[in-house]
């Protein structure tokens, strides 16, 4: 049952990522928060992505042409003047233009080097250089590499050809001008604006549990309710995990209402000190609908396009006790603490390009220089001393079997990342041999399998 099922869960990320012309969708992307937003109101960011809809440029819209993943437009402050700005779907995402790209393992460093060296290949007149040449302040840094701050939740509903070019005639034709405001025109007011073109009156204020303000949470929550009204649409949601790393988890993602209602903090002190507004708070949380869980029955987004089942809790136990096994197996080559090992080796990298225009890093080992592959495609195929890459694979593989409030990985995921990561230490043990045997490199090069 399992080849079918994968099967059917991998026609449902081909539609999600469908040629253009064959399949057109909108989808609302809720994203969690982090940094201060997640310290303190919780509310992350909203965005929309549109899979039929391409950017001619970061501020005109076309129909995609086939192979093109689509957009994710988004209300963006103190960028450049711009209310909207249209990224290409993987940009957005992961600061890079193909899935082979991804890197594995990311912390603070590699990310701002991908982000920034995106911003020079295809945003530098928008958002040009500093002064010297550095890279510049402000929020740009919003237009690319989401996900490797946040996890994202998906819900998506069929759109059509003719309303996607209605669509692209409409904000190809309207102001294009800086036009935020905290409450009365934020992210998910244009959400709402956006997903409302395609159907009306699906996302909508929250009156009572928003305090009628516009929220993340709530635009998707609505959209889901109207969804489960209009259950011919067929909605699919999925999440698309934190890219695993150094960089802090984000969290759950609040409503208005509910940042107050499930913050200790506040709850207390309004129940002590203001009774009956604590419990006006409390009956608006509830009567506005109640709790909404995101990840409820989602899918998981691959980074190529795949949605698949999400790794069960009895699968992850098994592949952590596997993993256990293989590095107390080959302790000698594989430190306690691989993150620490990842933090060090970053220390005075260098992002660069390889013979084929993948990313890697340029590491300092003794007294040479040598290139580690951080992509599924040339992890293995870089000079980097053997023990660098099973630090970096060990180091994704734990953080995607931790469990968490969302899904992290698939069983199709872990099973590519397991690959790799018996390939690395058969690697080692070839090294340390002789010369690679024949079969080891046809391990290495089916590696993203």
């Amino acid at each position: 049952m399992r080849p079918l099922r994968n099967l059917v869960l991998s026609l449902l990320g081909l539609l999600f990522l469908g040629a253009a012309g064959a399949r057109a969708d909108v989808a609302v992307l809720l994203e969690e928060p982090y940094s201060y937003d997640g310290a303190f109101a919780g509310t992350g960011h909203a965005a929309v992505y549109l899979s039929n809809i391409c950017a001619e440029s970061p501020v005109s819209l076309r129909r995609c042409l086939p192979g093109e993943s689509g957009v994710v437009l988004s209300r963006y402050h103190r960028i450049a003047g711009y209310d909207w700005i249209a990224v290409p779907l993987y940009p957005y995402l992961y600061a890079v233009d193909k899935p082979q790209d991804i890197p594995l393992f990311a912390d603070g460093k590699l990310e701002a080097a991908l982000r920034d060296r995106y911003r020079r290949e295809n945003y530098e007149q928008m958002i040009p250089d500093g002064p010297e040449g550095e890279t510049p302040p402000g929020d740009w840094y919003e237009l690319v590499g989401s996900a490797y701050d946040r996890t994202l939740y998906a819900f998506q509903l069929p759109t059509t050809a003719e309303k996607d070019d209605a669509f692209i005639a409409r904000y190809n034709a309207r102001t294009n001008r800086m036009a935020y405001k905290f409450v009365t025109n934020n992210c998910a007011d244009f959400v709402k604006d956006v997903v409302n073109f395609y159907y009306p009156k699906a996302v909508r204020r929250g009156l009572i549990s928003e305090l009628d303000v516009s929220t993340p949470k709530h635009a998707a929550k609505t959209f889901v309710q109207y969804a489960k009204k209009h259950p011919d649409l067929q909605m699919t949601a999925f999440v698309i995990p934190q890219v695993p790393g150094t960089i802090r988890r984000s969290r759950p993602v609040r409503g208005a209402l509910e940042s107050i209602f499930k913050a200790k903090k506040y709850e207390v002190t309004l129940l002590a000190f203001h009774p009956i507004v604590g419990g006006a708070f409390a009956a608006g949380y509830y009567f506005g609908g109640g709790p909404f869980n995101p990840s409820k029955n989602a899918l998981v987004f691959s980074p190529d396009g795949d949605l698949q089942a999400p790794l069960s809790a009895e699968d992850r136990k098994s592949y952590q006790k596997g993993l256990d096994e293989m590095t107390k197996a080959n302790a000698e080559a594989a430190p306690k603490r691989e993150e620490a090992t990842w933090h060090k080796l970053l220390d005075g990298a260098q992002l660069r390009l390889d013979a084929a225009g993948h990313p890697v890093l340029a590491v300092r080992s003794g007294e040479e220089v040598v290139e580690v592959g951080i992509s599924r495609g040339n992890v293995l195929n870089g000079d980097a001393p053997p023990s660098i890459v099973q630090d970096l694979l060990v180091a994704r593989m734990r953080e995607q079997l931790r469990s968490g409030h969302a899904p992290k990985t698939s069983d199709l995921e872990v099973r590519r990342d397991w690959k790799l990561l018996t390939a690395a230490f058969e690697n080692h043990t070839a090294t340390a041999s002789g010369p690679q045997s024949s079969s080891s490199t046809e391990i290495a090069g089916g590696g993203t399998n």
